[in-house]
């Protein structure tokens, strides 16, 4: 998952250029464009190359369970209190997950996020517009001019949502930050092409084994995904990478990850990210990735010397998957497990997020950008 680095941003009709000097915009058409250059309305925020600007107008191993098992459907051979609720394991409000240096960055992401698109507005009255003028015999002529004004007056409205709504985002590395963020694109390919990755949302304990293949802790999880995504009206000159959680996307930008949900977006810095890697033996109910370990098997429904429970029908065998889980929190309140069916993966991705965290100076203030 190697990344590329753009040289310029195009936003609607406007064109944001990264050259040495610093940032320029233009807008125009092919052959003509008009712009302004690094002494326009342009603030440099000089760490380790870094510009921004809003658009126009260690890991450590953590301890697993002996064995654990995914919550199981309704099945009416489980009586009740067979295992203690499951506690739901998921971040805190996103307003609260800010740290010091990206509040800026976070209030212009989370205003525009708000802002009110207009061109579905405008195609909607257009429509309605049009269609009162056909039902009542209006001019032939003049449902022509009212149709090319509406796409016309359509493509101007989301022109104008791309401007207000989008923040942009331009990095400029030197050697060491570029290698240090490829590093974590390549970790990040390594867990992307595991055969199966899963999020961790809800964990509780067992009270009788028996009933559960003589797992410790059952948990409901459900697949997600690790790929290369831009997070929504941010544009920028290098390839991010999304990891999903739940109802929250990770993005790792190469200074901080950015944390989206429905409710507006938070950040937590790589200083402050923490990345816990175990193993875990999990008692596998659905097909076995092709790539995971299956150190032991066990019974659906086990009597106390491991064997088979015979009262029970349908007791098939279980395989017993040995998993790699990576937990990742701040004391921001982030906090997110994701399971993964290769083990190895974990580490690297963590060790490249700590050399993050040591190539990017921590902020002893934050400035807000003069515009």
């Amino acid at each position: 998952m190697g990344f590329y680095l753009r040289k310029s941003i195009s936003i609607g009709p406007l064109r944001f250029n990264l050259s040495k000097s610093g940032i320029g915009v233009s807008a125009g058409v092919k052959g003509l464009r008009f712009g302004v250059g690094p002494r326009g309305n342009y603030v440099h925020m000089g760490r380790s190359g870094l510009y921004y600007r809003a658009t126009i107008p260690q890991s450590s191993s953590a301890p697993s369970a002996a064995q654990r098992q995914p919550a199981p459907r309704l099945d009416p051979q489980i009586p009740p209190g067979t295992h203690a609720p499951l506690e739901e394991i998921e971040s805190a409000d996103i307003a609260k997950i800010v740290d010091s240096s990206s509040r800026e960055l976070l209030n212009e992401l989370n205003l525009k996020q708000k802002a009110t698109r207009l061109w579905p507005i405008v195609a909607v009255v257009s429509v309605v517009v049009l269609v009162v003028g056909l039902l009542s015999g209006w001019p032939n002529w003049l449902l022509i001019v009212l149709l090319l004004a509406a796409i016309a007056g359509t493509y101007v409205a989301h022109s104008r949502d791309a401007l207000v709504k989008t923040v942009v985002l331009f990095y400029d590395f030197d050697p060491e930050m570029e290698n240090a963020y490829g590093q974590l694109h390549s970790c990040a390919t390594s867990l992307a092409g595991c055969a199966a990755a899963w999020h961790i949302e809800a964990e509780g304990k067992v009270h009788d084994r028996k009933y559960h293949a003589g797992a410790s802790n059952l948990v409901r999880r459900k697949q997600t995904f690790v790929r290369k995504a831009e997070p929504p009206y941010v544009k920028t000159n290098i390839e991010t990478i999304a990891i999903g959680v739940g109802r929250q996307t990770l993005h790792f930008f190469p200074d901080r990850v950015l944390v989206y949900d429905p409710n507006g977006v938070g950040a937590v810095s790589y200083q402050e990210l923490r990345v816990n890697v175990g193993t875990t033996r999990f008692i596998e109910s659905d097909s076995v990735p092709r790539d995971a370990k299956v150190v032991d098997k066990t019974w659906k429904y086990v009597n106390k010397s491991g064997g088979p429970d015979r009262r029970f029908k349908d007791n098939k065998e279980l395989p017993i998957c040995l998993y790699e889980e990576i937990s990742l929190s701040s004391q921001t309140g982030l906090n997110e497990v994701l399971q993964v069916s290769l083990c190895g993966v974990g580490e690297a991705f963590a060790e490249a997020i700590a050399l993050l965290g040591k190539k990017i100076p921590k902020e002893s203030s934050s400035a807000i950008p003069a515009v």
